[in-house]
């Protein structure tokens, strides 16, 4: 029995229809089909046929079982069964809003009284019987395939634990206090040169300012960013959280020394910066 599981297919429909005719047991069935005994019971009770009128002709017919399971599945879809809701998710998607942006603003404004989570938005999007409306261009990284939840795994990067960003103060983490910024590189594919920008977002405000820097060096790089951040014009910088990319020991050192350091690919704490950044990508390539 393959420890992944698969949808019941209509071959495998047509095959427990023969064995239930010869009358194997379930066990057996559920071993000649490589399920569990569970997934065959379940497959009878669900989708054997039944007629009040002519209760002669009930039984598992491995098509109508098919049909049967097909016709539940769409129904079961939310999406399916609200098609302004649908079309409503469509659009703002196609106006760059990100499905957790909708599913919020679904709730908060009122636009529709049925609960859609991000998770049901994703799932219309990368199906395959809706995958042919290309929403996955809209999505902030539009990527053709989904990737698995929990697929980047963390790594042990060459910072102090007490400068990571899981361990500041609360009123940090909570956007309480104004002057609180956080860092990240944008670095572009090859074909578009060495170019690359620095982005830095205020915490509260969400202010963002980009430093286009000439080249991949980390000197450079940091110089600027610590330079516009130790005399920001005009706003009052108090703490910094920089999201590091790879770079020389010196550069390491000059991060440490000026605020808190995250550990690479922990993107659930540093969920306040990615948005303004990705919408700010859009407009620079």
């Amino acid at each position: 029995m393959s420890r992944c599981y698969t949808q019941i297919t209509l071959a495998d429909r047509r095959r427990l229809q023969q064995l239930m005719t010869a009358k194997v047991s379930i066990n057996e069935m559920a071993r000649l089909l490589g399920r569990h005994r569970s997934t065959i019971y379940r497959e009878i009770n669900r989708n054997t046929f039944h007629d009040r009128e002519l209760p002669d002709y009930d039984g598992y017919y491995s098509t109508l079982a098919n049909d049967l399971a097909r016709e539940r599945r769409c129904r079961l879809r939310k999406l399916r069964r609200h098609p302004d809701l649908r079309e409503e998710i469509i659009s703002q998607l196609k106006a760059r809003w990100s499905p957790e942006q909708i599913a919020g603003r679904l709730v908060s404004d009122g636009i529709s009284l049925v609960r859609v989570c991000k998770e049901t938005i994703y799932r219309f999007i990368y199906n395959k019987e809706d995958y042919g409306l290309g929403l996955y261009e809209y999505l902030p990284e539009a990527r053709r395939k989904r990737r698995p939840l929990r697929s980047r795994k963390p790594r042990d990067g060459a910072f102090p634990s007490t400068h990571r960003i899981s361990k500041r103060p609360d009123i940090v983490g909570q956007r309480l206090q104004f002057g609180h910024w956080e860092g990240d590189l944008l670095i572009f594919e090859r074909p578009f040169g060495e170019a690359n920008i620095t982005s830095l977002v205020e915490r509260k405000s969400r202010y963002l300012v980009l430093i286009k820097n000439p080249s991949r060096h980390s000197g450079p790089i940091m110089g600027r960013a610590t330079g516009l951040l130790r005399a920001p014009p005009r706003l009052a910088g108090v703490a910094i959280g920089v999201l590091p990319a790879q770079g020389h020991r010196r550069s390491r050192e000059r991060l440490v020394d000026c605020g808190d350091v995250d550990h690479r690919y922990s993107a659930g704490e540093r969920r306040g910066l990615g948005t303004p950044v990705r919408r700010a990508a859009r407009h620079l390539v």
